[in-house]
């Protein structure tokens, strides 16, 4: 006969906002898929912003996009899992780059403008 503790799994669950991060540890049955996981971990109490019903996961920066990887409702968590729950990006990151070249090229206008005014 199967002892009970043989279908149970330890996965834990991790989420960071731009001020704190959580990282919850839970006992799942075999079988619980990713978004079982976040549901039963209750993380989404401590985070208004997480929207259950649209989120973006992944299991050790593997994301589960339906691409390389089954989806969240999909893929069945496996023992020592971590599931990543990922926020949406604030910025695009073509304009990010675009942002910091423009300020690398301004920070050496400013000082070339301040070095032909103070010539030594």
């Amino acid at each position: 006969m199967d002892n009970p503790q043989d279908n149970e799994l330890m996965v834990e669950v991790v989420y960071a906002s731009p001020t704190k991060q959580k990282l919850v540890t839970l006992t799942v049955q075999q079988g619980t898929t990713a978004l079982q996981a976040v549901e039963l971990s209750n993380i989404a109490e401590e985070f208004p912003e997480i929207e259950l019903g649209s989120l973006d996961l992944g299991i050790f920066a593997q994301p589960l996009d339906g691409k390389g990887r089954p989806l969240p409702n999909e893929y069945e968590v496996q023992n020592l899992d971590r599931v990543e729950i990922y926020r949406p990006l604030t910025i695009d990151p073509m304009q990010a780059r675009l942002a910091r070249a423009e300020e690398k090229r301004a920070a050496k206008e400013a000082a070339k403008k301040r070095k032909n005014e103070n010539p030594a």
